[in-house]
């Protein structure tokens, strides 16, 4: 104790004695006070003569148990007969019993849990599942054509087993699979389901999972509509098939799954195809590509027969031949054309020479005109009046086929009436002279 009379802190060097803490644990626990707890019954010891009946309360979604204890009368006076496998709910205040460290459940009250009831939940859960959207069929993955594993839940020596894999493999030989054995209704059917889904779906060569069993009652099958396998399936990554085998009343898991079959039989012909039915599939398709190869052949050929008869093909220079004579008619067109147009023109230039040459210098000169020029050394200018040729000057006389050089003598006035008649015709040749 300390100074101030409290217990010292717990600590190493300070630690309690065991008794201490078996008290405390006692108390924390009497605190819960009475609780309601449903579970299903595994164990049941029920001893003649004994006061206290013992019983293991199981989880069927998980892998826990609680032990129970009761008045034997209580298990004597239940309305429907309890036995392993029963599911109940219990009213009861759980105990720590400090001489051996244990917590037991002290039962007041046991209500066996009816098939109502179970459907009921069932149908609760149902909806719960449904509104989370795990029956969407968007989320329901595609089964693979031809799985090379297949991954195998079922019962140890079942039917469904057998069904399966002998189905399975007359359909496909070449088929493997990947077995789990493991409960398939009980209280330990749930956790080994889920191990045994867990593995395989870890396990990348299987590519379809089979959880198959041959039907049973409804309470049975049970543990395939609980809430935990529903949701491992439903988390998977491998597609899976639900084969049950029960009719009247559909599992949960069957809506969880990616598909649902009617019977392990059926399972085994969802999942692998047919070898005989695909090999007649594929003689089928042979024979009609074939006959498609054969009928796009004979229409080509005809196709190629028909260009081959059309004119451009079948004489393939008739063209160019008749090109070749318009060809030759433009080019005789055009060459007629040409000639008559340099005729023209050569007759037109023929005219313009022979008018040029008639009002010409040389064919004046020819009719007995000269051209009379004075030179005055290097420089020579033509005589138009006798005022510009005085006596003494040098002449320069040109006529039709040369010149004559003379001089000037004298000169002699005309009549004015003749100078003025004459004065154009030698200014026009004296001006042409020049030109």
């Amino acid at each position: 104790m300390t100074q101030d009379g409290t217990a010292p802190a717990n600590s190493a060097d300070h630690p309690w004695p065991v008794r201490t803490v078996a008290v405390k644990v006692a108390q924390w626990i009497d605190r819960l006070g009475s609780v309601w707890v449903e579970g299903q019954i595994t164990q049941m010891s029920p001893r003649p003569g004994a006061r206290t009946a013992f019983l293991v309360l199981r989880d069927p979604s998980a892998d826990m148990s609680l032990s129970v204890t009761c008045d034997p009368e209580l298990l004597r006076r239940s309305p429907v007969p309890l036995q392993e496998g029963s599911r109940v709910v219990v009213y009861g205040k759980l105990s720590f019993f400090v001489g051996r460290g244990t917590i037991s459940l002290r039962a007041i009250e046991i209500r066996p849990v009816g098939v109502g009831e179970l459907l009921a939940r069932i149908e609760r859960l149902k909806a719960l599942l449904d509104a989370e959207g795990l029956f969407d069929p968007r989320r329901k993955r595609p089964i693979p054509f031809l799985p090379a594993t297949v991954g195998l839940i079922t019962g140890r020596g079942s039917a469904a087993e057998h069904d399966v894999v002998t189905v399975a493999r007359n359909r496909w030989p070449a088929v493997r699979f990947e077995i789990r054995n493991t409960a398939v209704q009980g209280p330990t059917a749930v956790p080994q389901i889920v191990r045994a889904l867990a593995e395989l779906d870890g396990d990348g060569a299987v590519e379809v999972i089979v959880l198959a069993r041959g039907g049973g009652s409804v309470e049975d099958l049970l543990p395939f509509s609980d809430e935990a396998l529903c949701r491992a399936i439903s988390a998977a990554g491998t597609p899976i098939v639900s084969a049950i085998g029960h009719e009247p009343d559909t599992p949960i898991s069957d809506l969880v799954a990616d598909l649902r079959a009617a019977t392990p039989t059926d399972a085994a012909k969802r999942i692998v195809p047919d070898a005989a039915a695909e090999l007649a599939g594929v003689h089928d398709m042979r024979v009609r590509a074939a006959a498609a190869l054969r009928g796009w052949v004979e229409r080509e050929t005809r196709a190629l027969a028909q260009l081959r008869s059309r004119p451009a093909l079948a004489d393939p220079l008739r063209d160019i031949e008749r090109r070749a004579e318009d060809v030759e008619r433009l080019r005789t067109t055009a060459r007629r054309c040409a000639e008559r147009l340099v005729d023209g023109e050569a007759t037109a230039t023929r005219h313009l020479r022979e008018k040029l040459v008639a009002v010409g210098p040389a064919a004046t000169l020819a009719r007995g005109y000269a051209v009379v020029q004075r030179v005055a050394g290097k420089e020579r200018h033509v005589v138009r009046t006798v005022g510009d040729a005085p006596a003494g000057s040098q002449l320069r006389v040109r006529v039709a086929d040369g010149a004559v050089t003379a001089a000037a003598l004298g000169a002699e006035s005309l009549g004015k009436s003749v100078v003025a008649q004459a004065l154009p015709d030698n200014q026009k040749q004296t001006g042409r002279n020049r030109r």
